[in-house]
């Protein structure tokens, strides 16, 4: 008999459930690591998803609801999700063209005045009164809209590119063209060149 067996199966059985206890508190550790660092995400990231998605034409609302959805999307495959802001953005990105592009019927009633601090109506004024320049975004087109929503995001071309599919120096155009649409809409009278 070696130093390593046990004597009896009583010890065998004694050192199973410490096993089981030390695995089950291990897992139970990185469960309570896995939520906390997606907690830090959430309230990091929703309020800048939120406005990514205002900035690409969403209306306050949808922008809301496409946000939370993704998030919920990313906590469900949070541990296969590599880069977690770029992630989110694509998704959410892809969730409002289709709802954008999707064919909905208007209510006949009017929907009953939300209680949600982020659809008040007084909230979206005091959003847009610290986002003058959305004015001026909303009159660009489409591709120019995406591209420059993404920019203010904190996201390079070459990021952006990789995330639309696109080249980038195709990003970088639309940009540029963005970027003097609203400069002239800024200054009447300046032609664009």
């Amino acid at each position: 008999m070696s130093a390593h067996e046990p004597v009896d199966g009583a010890d065998s059985q004694a050192a199973a459930p410490e096993a089981c206890h030390g695995e089950l508190s291990r897992r139970s550790y990185e469960r309570l690591s896995v939520e906390e660092e997606f907690s830090d995400f959430y309230r990091g990231t929703i309020s800048a998803l939120t406005g990514f998605l205002v900035n690409q034409g969403a209306s306050l609302s949808d922008a809301v609801d496409i946000a939370q959805d993704t998030m919920l999307q990313v906590y469900q495959k949070w541990t296969e999700v590599r880069t977690p802001r770029a992630w989110v953005h694509r998704v959410a990105s892809r969730a409002y063209i289709r709802r954008a592009t999707e064919v909905r019927e208007e209510p006949l009633d009017p929907l009953p005045e939300s209680t949600s601090r982020l659809l008040r109506r007084d909230a979206v004024a005091e959003w847009e009164a610290q986002h003058d320049a959305l004015k001026w975004v909303e009159a660009l087109p489409p591709r120019q809209r995406q591209v420059l929503a993404w920019t203010i995001s904190g996201f390079t071309p070459a990021e952006i590119a990789e995330e639309l599919g696109l080249t980038p120096e195709a990003v970088r155009a639309s940009l540029k063209k963005g970027r003097r649409t609203i400069a002239g809409s800024i200054t009447p009278g300046k032609e664009e060149q």
